[in-house]
């Protein structure tokens, strides 16, 4: 007969994918009527909006736009000018274990935007942007905890206690979000909107009972034509509260938020005479919520009353190794060719997140746009691009799963120096790092065949148990029990027998 085991049933989700996938789109785009012809570009800067995640068989595929502007000089007018740009992309990556019905975490941005004219009324646009995408697979692992009612069928069982860490919920939420900024009254009033930078940053999160309560903020960076024709910047931090319903994890799980954009709009409201903006957001909340979780394993069993026969299954379980944030702050002196009068604006652009194993350290490496808007000498208006490298050194061993994230942090700051610009920036390496080790658990048992008679049993054993060795194995090897060695031996506890000589007695 079949011995009937607890089995403990564990939920959750497995990491198939983690990738930064980057994509290079180009636009010919003609001058709309009502805009003057083209004298000179000065900048184009963009912004990545996801609209769709989709697993199918062995691929995930996504698909999003983006979003920008086009700043140039008019041919025989005053001011600054702007052309709106929205390039569609498609993006994928293959892997066999994705399956319909994966979980995609997925956040995206522009790492690079520039235009070159054809003619006064043709422009050419590239732009690339970096999507960062992991695919979580569900998935049902059965462990047995004990075998139910072992003592009347006098079954010795071992069981061990193993902590593992668990990505027990992916989950997500979609929201809209507005608000309206205020321009300065010390600025001249606006008359064009010429170009909005939206970035998302992510606050306190919080599991109460079924529920994720997060924090997070919107940071909205302007700039406007005022009606002196004069190009003025305006910024505002717009904060934000949701609550996610979530279900089976314990109030002191782990939370990892990605938040990306589907929908982004900045208006200019003339009826306030020039001075609001009025900012409409869709964003997608996504939370990987981890947590550690202790099992009882039944690793062993055997009867001291007829033969068993043990099924092993292999779990692959995973512990965590270490998680957190290592901030990384930037000084650089970036050289322009032309002196800098007064910066109008600078940005910052994280693109493609590298990893190298050097030894017993995990060497992180993000690629970093900068891009300044500035005047020369004479007034005129230039925008230059700079890319660099920032590292981030972790203690992490070889043949670890890490899971990795890059963000800045604040505002970057820039002012004039000799020869031209010193830049400040920090950025925040998020980091969670597992290792995948294999659990042996009893999965089945049931009587087995009794071995042949091999002659007469002594009866009386001495034993001094081997390098390695416990109680256990001498109980089953000879079909008594732990307590009863302990009795027959008058030890304290299973810490005791130590390298004496040991009476191993038999049951009948």
């Amino acid at each position: 007969m079949e011995f009937e085991l607890d089995r403990t049933q564990i939920n959750g989700f497995d990491a198939l994918l983690d990738t930064t996938l980057r994509t290079e789109e180009t636009l010919e785009m003609i001058v709309p009527d009502a805009c003057p012809d083209i004298l000179r570009v000065v900048e184009t800067e963009g912004k990545v909006l996801l609209h769709r995640r989709e697993t199918v068989e062995g691929r995930v595929e996504l698909t999003g736009s983006i979003r920008g502007m086009v700043l140039y000089l008019p041919d025989g007018e005053e001011g600054v000018r702007h052309l709106d740009i929205n390039i569609p992309f498609t993006c994928a990556a293959d892997n066999a274990a994705i399956a319909p019905g994966c979980s995609v975490v997925a956040s995206a941005r522009c790492c690079r935007a520039d235009t070159r004219t054809i003619n006064p009324r043709k422009i050419l646009i590239r732009a690339e942007a970096a999507v960062d995408v992991t695919v979580f697979a569900p998935r049902m692992e059965t462990i047995c905890s004990q075998v139910l009612e072992a003592s009347e069928q006098r079954v010795e069982q071992l069981t061990e206690t193993r902590e593992v860490y668990l990505t027990a919920c992916v989950q997500e939420k979609p929201f809209p979000f507005s608000e309206d900024v205020t321009l300065s009254a010390s600025k001249p009033a606006a008359v064009e909107l010429l170009k909005n930078r939206v970035t998302l940053s992510r606050g306190e999160s919080k599991i109460i009972g079924n529920k994720l309560i997060f924090k997070g903020s919107a940071n909205v960076s302007l700039l406007y034509r005022g009606q002196d024709n004069g190009a003025y910047t305006a910024t505002a931090e717009l904060p934000f509260s949701q609550i996610m319903e979530i279900s089976g994890v314990a109030e002191d799980a782990e939370c990892d938020m990605t938040l990306a954009l589907s929908g982004a709009d900045c208006a200019l409201n003339m009826e306030d005479d020039g001075r609001t903006v009025s900012v409409t957001l869709e964003v997608l909340a996504q939370a990987v919520v981890r947590e550690t979780r202790v099992l009882q394993v039944l690793t062993d069993a055997y009867s001291t009353r007829e033969p068993l026969e043990v099924e092993l299954a292999q779990c692959p379980m995973d512990t965590r190794l270490d998680r957190g944030v290592r901030s990384q702050n930037v000084r650089e002196v970036w050289e322009i060719p032309t002196p800098v009068r007064e910066l109008v604006d600078c940005s910052m652009t994280v693109g493609q997140l590298t990893r190298s194993q050097e030894g017993e350290r995990l060497v992180l490496t993000a690629q970093v746009e900068l891009q300044i808007l500035y005047r020369d000498e004479e007034g005129s208006l230039f925008s230059v691009q700079h890319p660099m490298t920032v590292p981030c050194a972790l203690e992490l061993p070889e043949g670890c799963r890490s899971f990795c994230q890059c963000e800045g942090v604040g505002d970057v700051y820039a002012a004039p120096a000799p020869g031209g610009v010193e830049v400040r920036f920090a950025l925040d390496f998020r980091y969670c790092a597992l290792e995948r080790r294999t659990l042996a658990a009893l999965s089945g048992l049931h009587p087995g065949e009794a071995p042949e008679e091999g002659g007469a049993h002594p009866s009386l054993v001495l034993r001094m148990l081997g390098r390695g060795e416990r109680l256990w194995d001498l109980a089953k090897t000879y079909g008594t029990t732990i307590a009863d060695i302990i009795s027959a031996n008058e030890l304290e506890d299973e810490a005791a027998a130590g390298e004496r000589l040991l009476l191993i007695p038999r049951r009948r």
